[in-house]
């Protein structure tokens, strides 16, 4: 049942409704070992932190910042700034030096709270050049404090001030004052212009958030919730935040790259990701397929097709499935399918909230025929994520983003752009008058800069407008679409369109370099660095026949006529990526201009 109370005393509510129950499944920093934490003691650290913040001198709506991975002592600094009505500013633990310095002097933080050694370092560095800046407190013990630095502690000598509550009765009394009206973030945005604008969110909006999502996707008290995506993240701070409310077990995963083990290891029933996860599962799973016998390979492939006309012929559309069909599915659910979930961690899957991106049709359809639900979603920080959703047990459409959820009223512009209105949006961006003016509609509509449109009551996205490229023989291309095409294949890991005021459509392509090179060694195709792999001819061939049968599909003017393969990832250091890894298309076009320019050579 969700307590939907304001943030500054949501954790002490649910203590109250749950006492000892389990509600975070963390591990320490360096540490194995899954350890558990009771909403009761949950609830003591968030005053103990509230009461420290109180001793240091924070006051009420004064930003706090936080640079860190996923952790207890990140949630539990959420919590206790919201106690006591500060606002709290979490950074990507993956920031740039120069971001964390704008954002600290954009939003002049006194207080930053860093997590491991990479954050307290890049802190340390830029501590000079923040004006504002007063203390750094260190999440993680194992972090080496400089001898030089007289301005950090660790998070366990900060909580000692707020050892035995001392100002308790302060906290309290700031609680019974608090209003939905005030802030309780700044989510600063990393777009893919390079633009950083600081999102205001009030606790009116996640109060909203979670009344109208709550009725889509009903989490419960009986879930155990994995935290894959950084709290940073609008998506997995809302879904976090949500779940919590609804009085679920939350598995906090502090490092987004062992997630998957993690899930083996602690068995999730919940988790929100974006679409690249289940791509890599998918690509996963078609992998070992084609490893299998010829004769396993026909069961499997039968297997999904039942899986496919059971869930999404007829389930999917709110039909009934025919007896015989609905009893072959669950034989084959209860053996091969669960096999699969098995090998994820989730014998227990309840369903799985995706966003972020757009979901390939192929991918979309494939996790729904193994008997997982995915709730495939949209949504912009501005919207305190989720617009428009699947609703579990109910119809949907495979490419649809959902229905919009109660209270958002989507209209379509004259060219096309999402536009909405209701309680979950932004009120604006913080210092920022111009840019708040620019992005609403004179009737008050917040501009999403996608382009979509409604059939019946579901969205259908078709690309994001800035994004749109126009070649110089007139056509339109919507690179991201062509991106999601071709990244099911199990041989690229990024891609990257080239298109605009160009005569077609080239690419940019980050090979998963493991199976390449096993390809290569089974094919006796010698190499003795990855330029030598990514510049061989037969490599190239192989690579244009692959991309070739997935775009069969596309217009003639839209498929990827010639291609590069990067022997080396792309950089969120040289810019090249945001923290959300979406690809910042300005600058790799200034970084691989040889490379895009040799493409275009008659």
């Amino acid at each position: 049942m969700l307590t939907n109370s304001h943030l500054s005393v949501l954790v002490h509510d649910q203590a109250k409704n749950y006492g000892d129950r389990e509600a975070l499944v963390y591990q320490d920093f360096g540490a194995k070992e899954w350890k558990s934490m009771s909403w009761n003691q949950m609830s003591a650290m968030v005053k103990q932190v509230s009461n420290a913040l109180l001793n240091l001198g924070v006051h009420v709506q004064e930003n706090v910042g936080i640079f860190s991975q996923n952790s207890v002592q990140y949630l539990c600094t959420d919590f206790g700034a919201w106690g006591i009505r500060a606002v709290t500013i979490p950074f990507y633990a993956t920031s740039s030096e120069q971001q964390i310095q704008f954002m600290v002097n954009d939003a002049r933080v006194r207080f930053l709270f860093v997590g491991e050694q990479d954050q307290y370092d890049k802190a340390r560095r830029v501590f000079s050049l923040c004006p504002t800046l007063e203390r750094i407190i260190v999440f993680d013990r194992l972090v080496r404090i400089s001898t030089h630095d007289p301005n950090a502690l660790y998070f366990d000598d900060f909580l000692k001030l707020g050892e035995g509550l001392p100002r308790q009765t302060e906290v309290e009394t700031l609680q019974r004052e608090a209003s939905m009206d005030e802030i309780a973030n700044i989510l600063y945005t990393s777009g893919t212009t390079g633009d950083s604008k600081g999102v205001i969110l009030t606790h009116g909006q996640f109060h909203a958030a979670f009344e109208a999502n709550s009725k889509c996707v009903p989490v419960t008290e009986h879930d155990r919730v994995m935290n894959f995506l950084p709290y940073t993240h609008i998506f997995e701070r809302g879904w976090a935040i949500l779940a919590m409310a609804c009085g679920a077990t939350m598995i906090v995963n502090t490092h987004p790259q062992e997630v998957q083990q993690s899930m083996r290891e602690t068995h999730p029933t919940c988790m929100s990701s974006v679409p690249r996860f289940w791509e890599k599962v998918y690509m996963g799973v078609q992998e070992k397929i084609e490893k299998s016998s010829a004769l396993q390979r026909k069961v499997f492939r039968h297997a999904l097709a039942v899986g496919r006309k059971h869930n999404l012929e007829y389930l999917s559309c709110g039909k009934r499935p025919p007896l015989s069909l609905h009893l072959e599915y669950e034989m084959i659910n209860r053996t091969i399918f669960s096999l699969i979930r098995k090998e994820l961690g989730l014998e227990n899957a309840h369903f799985f909230p995706t966003a972020g991106a757009a979901v390939s049709a192929h991918v979309e359809e494939f996790v729904h025929s193994i008997g997982i639900n995915m709730i495939v979603g949209y949504g912009l920080t501005e919207s305190l994520a989720t617009v428009s959703c699947d609703h579990l047990n109910e119809p949907f459409t495979v490419g649809s983003v959902g229905r919009p959820i109660e209270g958002i009223s989507i209209r379509i512009s004259e060219d096309g752009e999402v536009l909405l209105k209701g309680p979950t949006i932004t009120r604006g961006y913080y210092n920022r008058e111009d840019l708040t003016k620019a992005a609403f509609t004179d009737d008050g509509y917040f501009r999403t800069g996608d382009a979509g449109y409604l059939k019946g009551d579901e969205l259908f996205l078709t690309e994001r407008i800035k994004d749109l490229f126009k070649t110089s023989n007139g056509k339109y291309i919507a690179p991201q679409m062509i991106e999601s095409k071709l990244l099911v294949d199990k041989y690229i890991d990024q891609i990257a369109v080239i298109a605009d005021e160009r005569k077609f459509v080239s690419a940019l392509i980050i090979p998963v370099y493991p199976l390449l090179e096993e390809y290569a060694r089974a094919n006796g195709i010698s190499f003795q660095t990855r330029e030598e792999l990514c510049a061989d001819e037969r490599i190239v061939r192989m690579m244009k026949e692959r991309i070739d049968t997935l775009q069969q599909q596309l217009a003639h003017y839209e498929q990827v006529k010639r291609f590069t393969l990067l022997p080396h990832h792309l950089s969120m250091e040289k810019g090249e990526l945001t923290n959300t890894l979406k690809i910042r298309r300005r600058v790799l076009n200034e970084n691989y201009k040889a490379e895009i320019d040799k493409m275009y050579e008659e």
